[in-house]
């Protein structure tokens, strides 16, 4: 053990050597993207929720604390999303700005914009809770978003930057972990095979809908192991500490579904290159081997255990902010749900990867 401990600085250094080369290689082979647009739920909320009334924001530290200037940008990260860390590597502005945010004009938003809403889900229940906004309205925004470019830049500019673009699904947990697994409206509706039908179904309205609007690049994270976020192994009354396998299995099986959906519609929609991002295995990979990561702790946020968590709607209270971490970048996770920036960096790398190999719609 002791001699992993010192190959631990070359190990780490090799780590990002590797990735940083993973990253230029795919945003190479993707070709040139004009943008970056995302939908989806914290994990992907730049500042949305900082122009709505909501409970579920991150503008408050210790969020941001590692982003430029410390700013609290209303990101549920210590920095970046993996939305920002795809668009730099693509060359292209190196945070992908809130729509909702009146400080960016559309010529900003031309490059890359989030339509996400921290709080969200496929079900609209989901976003309801938190008082979020619901992808339904998300993608009314990127409708009212395609108007105002070609306003703005023309139809053939518009046309190139909307087809050519890449968008980013990152959404669904929240349908589980602040809806189906926790209030019992869905419940009484649905058994868990039909509810992960439902929210299968809403994914691919949701796909089929911004492609009906131009988009061509499409790709979708699956879950990550829900059970073995900081926050469910601290509430896992069973057996504390360890992961909640139920909501590992749930996510597993929803990912099955979600996969197999997306290649189904790579196929059917014209034009169309949709890949699923495995987030499931990747994280489930960190979490279980962190030292091959370079990370000290998978089990619990640095923000803290999960224990001093309040959980409402999908915000984070921590009533811990004064025992966070120094360096974010030894834990997998930021806060009891939320991964640290230097995890989503790898979550980043494997939807570039996606990106680069669509036809296999996966990242392994």
């Amino acid at each position: 053990m002791s001699s992993l401990r010192h190959a631990m600085p070359v190990v780490l250094v090799l780590a990002h050597a590797v990735l940083a080369l993973a990253l230029q290689g795919a945003a190479a082979g993707s070709g040139e993207v004009p943008a970056v647009i995302v939908f989806g739920d914290s994990t992907a909320d730049t500042g949305n929720n900082n122009f709505i009334q909501t409970v579920a924001r991150g503008n408050y530290a210790p969020y941001g604390r590692d982003y430029a200037g410390g700013v609290a940008t209303g990101r549920f990260s210590n920095g970046l999303l993996p939305a920002d860390l795809v668009s730099e590597a693509l060359g292209l502005p190196p945070s992908v700005p809130a729509y909702l945010d009146p400080s960016h004009t559309i010529h900003h938003l031309a490059s890359g914009v989030s339509f996400a809403s921290a709080g969200s889900g496929l079900d609209n229940i989901t976003a309801q809770i938190p008082s979020a906004m619901t992808l339904g309205e998300q993608i009314d925004h990127f409708r009212q978003y395609t108007e105002r470019l070609r306003r703005a830049r023309g139809e053939a500019a518009a046309r190139r930057i909307i087809a050519g673009a890449l968008y980013i699904f990152s959404i669904g947990a929240s349908d589980f972990l602040q809806n189906y697994l926790v209030f019992p409206v869905r419940g009484y509706s649905f058994t868990p095979p039909e509810y992960e039908a439902y929210l299968v179904g809403a994914a691919e309205a949701a796909v089929r809908a911004v492609h009906g609007l131009g988009a061509r690049a499409v790709t979708f994270a699956g879950l990550p192991p829900l059970g073995c976020l900081p926050l469910e192994r601290a509430v896992n009354l069973h057996s504390p500490g360890d992961c909640n396998g139920a909501y590992n299995m749930a996510a597993v099986s929803f990912n099955r579904r979600l996969e197999g959906m997306l290649g189904r519609l790579g196929r059917e929609l014209p034009g169309a290159r949709v890949a699923y991002v495995d987030q499931y295995g990747l994280l489930s990979a960190m979490i279980a081997r962190p030292w091959e990561y370079g990370f000290e702790n998978s089990a619990q946020g640095c923000c803290g255990s999960g224990t001093g968590y309040v959980e409402t709607g999908g915000a984070l209270w921590s009533l811990e902010s004064a025992l966070a971490c120094d360096d974010a970048g030894k834990y997998v996770f930021f806060d009891a749900v939320h991964p640290s920036e230097r995890a989503y960096r790898m979550i980043a790398g494997a939807i570039l990867n996606a990106t680069s190999h669509p036809r296999s719609h996966r990242f392994r």
